[in-house]
């Protein structure tokens, strides 16, 4: 898989503007080796955004009666951000965006058992802790669950903490594509996800769109299970989440991001 999105990421940005974040962390019984892939997309001008997704799937099956040890595909859960990624990539080797962006793909954020937190977000921590000082992008965009048919993307509670106007503004801009009844605007739950490790450790403004429902059962019924797969993948969600993102990205940041 590194391989694999290695030379997809070089292909579509150059290699030139592909780099490697390697490290080890301690898991459990194990020393686990990480890589983050970052992409710099037009890095000469400072105004920056940030974009990401996990890479990673989960280890285990801890919500699955079946092969519980046995690690899940991940279609949703991890695949279906890293494709929107890949694709506005693309998209952006056609038509430069307006703005500098910045596009990294974690590792190790699904590792952890379930009540550990400190072995979740293994990449992102990694990052939010090692960035360079003066590197602060005015705000940080994670894309986790977004391929499910039928996904509904509440807005979750730390990102409407976090950067407010930024929830708006995509949400708004969801509603006037007709994407409505995707993006309600209504709280969902607090959502433990790799946006924290920006908000809380890098200091970025950051949010979460994900597929979930307010508490007290936020997630679908195939998560961390082994029906996370090609199955419950929608390319109309897909296009969805990426339609929004790119007409916010191209046509509606506020001069003064």
């Amino acid at each position: 898989m590194q391989r694999w999105l290695r030379g997809q990421l070089q292909r579509l940005a150059g290699p030139e503007r592909v780099s490697e974040q390697r490290f080890r962390a301690q898991g459990y019984g194990e020393v686990l080796e990480l890589v983050n892939f970052q992409v710099s997309i037009r890095p000469e001008l400072p105004r920056r955004l940030l974009l990401c997704a996990h890479w990673d799937t989960r280890p285990r099956a801890d919500r699955d009666p079946e092969r519980p040890e046995d690690p899940i595909p991940g279609a949703d859960d991890g695949a279906s951000g890293v494709a929107v990624l890949l694709e506005l990539l693309r998209l952006f080797r056609e038509h430069p965006p307006p703005i500098g962006i910045d596009v990294v793909f974690f590792d190790g954020e699904d590792y952890g058992q379930e009540g550990d937190l400190e072995r979740y977000f293994l990449g992102s921590r990694y990052w939010a802790r090692n960035k360079p000082p003066e590197y602060l992008p005015r705000y940080g965009i994670l894309l986790d669950m977004v391929g499910a048919r039928g996904a509904i993307f509440y807005q979750e509670r730390y990102s409407l903490e976090a950067a407010p106007e930024l929830v708006d503004l995509i949400w708004n801009t969801a509603h006037e594509l007709g994407y409505g009844s995707r993006f309600p605007r209504s709280p969902g739950a607090y959502i433990s996800d790799d946006h924290l490790m920006l908000i809380q450790e890098a200091r970025i403004a950051a949010i979460n769109i994900i597929h979930h429902r307010p508490e007290p059962d936020p997630f679908p019924a195939y998560w961390h299970t082994h029906q996370d797969d090609l199955s419950v993948i929608d390319p109309l969600t897909l296009q969805v989440v990426g339609q929004v993102l790119l007409e916010v990205l191209y046509r509606r940041l506020p001069a003064r991001l």
